[in-house]
């Protein structure tokens, strides 16, 4: 089989960084929404289930099209897609803070999801060809960017929106602007990267071909174990605010707080997790964080405050370190298709996690968002299929 990203070509630190920081832009942006729905639970006298269907429009958009838009960047490889991907999510945010109405809310969600569609797939692709064989380093500090990014979301939402309102968001358009700028340089290296590489010809990585039925299998539990890690995921970063402000009675800007130390605690899972998977082996990291986080996840919604915030920070280093080994791993499958594999587990991630985050909305409006806390951890039980992935010496 042929790799994209050949290890005798020097790593290119500055364009995984320039993409990184990308993608910072692209997920903080991404994040107004969910950081936003107190917000727009109070101005528009929304349902949890009305914030899930907001949810769902952004992340089905991407679930839908990562991977057909990562699968035609295999084919036809684009150097400019990356910044129009960021031009589409500026008009998203102009949309968001003129949004008057549920229905535009929706509208706006869908417009930024369709960015996010073509960023990601396109973005880890970039990253993956400038790693010089570092495949687990580029994928983590380029995901690192983007839980950066959503991190920064609620305090970005605290600084600026709340004071100025919904009109605030505008101002996060010009923040859309650099990220393109910085994305028209990096069209300009993969350029001369193709032509680098057409000049010297393609190096090929040649291993034995995985069977159909172990690719299917693999597949499927990397869909299960996406599954257990996004929805628990998607649904901190939708909910967790309303579960402190429900059981601790918190302030709207003390809960933002809150989940930004759970998102800062993902955000350095994930940076250490590509490495770690790069020296140890990929299957140890998908093992260790999703089994790893599961007693921290059960114990979280049964202790106070101070227990919570601390559990939050050790669920989310541990479980966030999966997603670049999962990534990496998936795409040393099928190593000519990168950019689809890339896409599929972007979109199907973001899509279930959407789906999974809807769905517990609406059981919230019936139960209440402590009794949600206490029942989805469950979900991480999945990370117990990783047994069934095949091993081999590039998919250790």
């Amino acid at each position: 089989m042929n790799s994209i990203a050949s290890p005798k070509i020097a790593t290119s630190y500055s364009v995984i960084f320039v993409v990184a920081g990308a993608h910072l832009i692209n997920d903080l942006i991404q994040f107004l929404v969910p950081a936003l729905y107190p917000l727009f639970k109070n101005n528009f006298e929304l349902s949890y289930l009305q914030l899930g269907y907001i949810t769902l429009a952004q992340q089905i958009t991407a679930c839908i099209l990562q991977p057909v838009m990562g699968l035609y960047g295999d084919v036809k490889p684009k150097p400019f897609a990356l910044a129009i991907s960021l031009v589409i999510v500026a008009l998203g945010v102009l949309l968001l803070a003129t949004a008057d109405s549920f229905a535009l809310l929706l509208v706006a969600a869908a417009v930024l999801g369709v960015g996010s569609a073509l960023f990601h797939p396109e973005a880890s692709r970039v990253s993956r060809m400038a790693s010089g064989g570092r495949l687990g380093f580029a994928q983590s500090t380029f995901q690192v960017g983007g839980n950066t990014g959503t991190a920064l979301g609620p305090l970005a939402v605290v600084l600026l929106v709340l004071p100025l309102g919904q009109s605030g968001i505008f101002w996060f358009s010009f923040l859309a602007v650099v990220g393109i700028i910085m994305l028209i340089w990096v069209a300009r290296w993969f350029a001369e990267h193709q032509r680098m590489l057409s000049a010297r010809g393609t190096v090929a990585n040649i291993r034995a071909e995985i069977p159909r039925k172990s690719l299917i299998i693999a597949f499927a539990v990397i869909g299960a174990l996406l599954l257990s890690k996004f929805v628990y995921i998607e649904t901190f970063k939708s909910y967790y605010n309303f579960f402190l402000i429900e059981k601790f009675g918190l302030e709207i800007g003390e809960a933002q707080t809150y989940l930004f130390i759970f998102l800062g605690a993902v955000a350095v899972g994930t940076f250490f997790g590509g490495p770690i998977g790069d020296r140890l082996g990929r299957l140890k990291v998908i093992w260790v964080s999703i089994l790893g986080a599961l007693p921290f996840a059960l114990l979280l919604p049964h202790v106070n405050l101070f227990g919570t915030v601390a559990l939050s920070v050790l669920v989310g280093l541990i479980l966030s370190s999966a997603f670049p080994a999962i990534v990496v791993y998936a795409q040393e499958l099928l190593p000519q298709k990168v950019g689809m594999v890339a896409g599929f587990v972007f979109g199907f991630a973001f899509g279930i996690g959407a789906i999974g985050a809807a769905a517990l909305g609406a059981l919230a409006d019936h139960i209440g968002m402590q009794q949600v806390f206490s029942y989805f951890s469950l979900l991480l039980l999945l990370g117990f299929l990783t047994v069934f992935l095949p091993k081999g010496e590039t998919l250790s």
